[in-house]
């Protein structure tokens, strides 16, 4: 799921004990040039509080001042098009002319938010039917090739999981690591088996394991929209997670060391069960080849990695992220 539009929902969730009015705006349709895609979502409140982004411009500032002065639908879902003039497009920062249709739909029964949530959080596929008149939200369960689908009475998005980030190893560049990653919505578990790191370990909002790193690996699930990175410099430990790492369907499996050390560690791994493509699916040394030295520098090279592959494989084929065990009713 887009690292904003979980935040959207969480943003939601948070907001159903305040006595306030609350929407849900949703990009369904798109022409020319448009900064966010279909099922681009954002949460707003009759105050003007906005959480996500449709445009990443003028429209969140319309929809801002629509819900401010009671100009957003109170019983039903209804469809916004900006842009459909020139003159429209520019106003609305819409570059080459783009055209945007948004569905805004309040938000009465936050039961579904929650409901959403929990199954994101258990790395399930889920499917939102969202009817406009009656206005109703309902879950079931989504498959891998599922996509959203529009018409002029319901829209149907598909939600989950959440992309992770298994980290192997609680020192310095872990620690930077997994703050910027949290920056792009990971959600961040660290492995951690040695007590003299665990108890230095201070990064809000991350899961601790201490099981070893063969076992953590597999107590996770992993699954395509994970990433594991070893980074303990004990090739022990991060041989043990990379033997588990590189037969499962993460689709980044990396280990920090210069050329020379992973060139041996690869000769270690070719001694156990693994086969030649799974071996060469290692990304030693991890990161992009930016010249990085310092802890922060090695961070910031391996999420620029993560992104190029993430955007190379899943936004050619998005279903690639999806495994078939993931598929679920909620």
């Amino acid at each position: 799921m887009d690292s904003v539009d979980h935040s959207v929902l969480s943003a939601l969730q948070s907001w159903q004990s305040e006595a306030i009015g609350c929407w849900l705006a949703t990009v369904v349709s798109t022409f020319g040039s448009s900064p966010r895609p279909p099922g681009a979502m954002l949460a707003i409140r009759a105050d003007g509080v906005m959480v996500g982004s449709v445009s990443g411009g003028c429209i969140e500032d319309d929809l801002a001042d629509r819900a401010r002065h009671g100009r957003l639908p109170e019983a039903r879902a209804e469809i916004l098009t900006y842009g459909v003039t020139r003159e429209e497009a520019m106003r609305f920062g819409l570059p080459c002319g783009g055209t945007l249709q948004i569905v805004v739909e309040p938000v009465k029964d936050f039961a579904w938010v929650g409901q959403l949530l929990a199954c994101i959080d258990r790395q399930e596929l889920v499917a939102r039917h969202l009817t406009f008149d009656p206005l109703a939200v309902t879950l079931t369960g989504a498959t891998r090739d599922s996509v959203l689908t529009y018409d002029k009475s319901s829209l149907t998005t598909p939600h989950g999981p959440r992309w992770r980030l298994l980290i192997i190893g609680a020192g310095q560049t872990s620690f930077y690591l997994a703050r910027m990653a949290q920056a792009l919505d990971y959600e961040v578990i660290i492995c951690e088996p040695r007590e003299e790191y665990r108890l230095a370990w201070d990064v809000p909002d991350t899961r601790l394991m201490t099981e070893m790193p063969d076992d953590a690996v597999l107590a996770l699930p992993v699954d395509g929209r994970t990433a594991i990175i070893a980074l303990t410099h004990d090739p022990k430990l991060d041989d043990m997670a990379l033997l588990e790492a590189l037969k499962s369907p993460a689709f980044y499996v990396g280990a920090l060391g210069s050329l020379r050390n992973n060139l041996k560690r690869r000769e270690r791994l070719a001694l156990f069960d693994l086969g030649a493509d799974e071996i060469a699916r290692l990304h030693g040394p991890v990161g992009l080849d930016i010249g990085s030295r310092t802890p922060p520098e090695i961070a910031v090279s391996i999420l620029a990695h993560l992104i190029q592959v993430r955007n190379v494989k899943f936004r050619i084929d998005p279903t690639l992220a999806m495994t078939p065990q993931q598929e679920t009713t909620p």
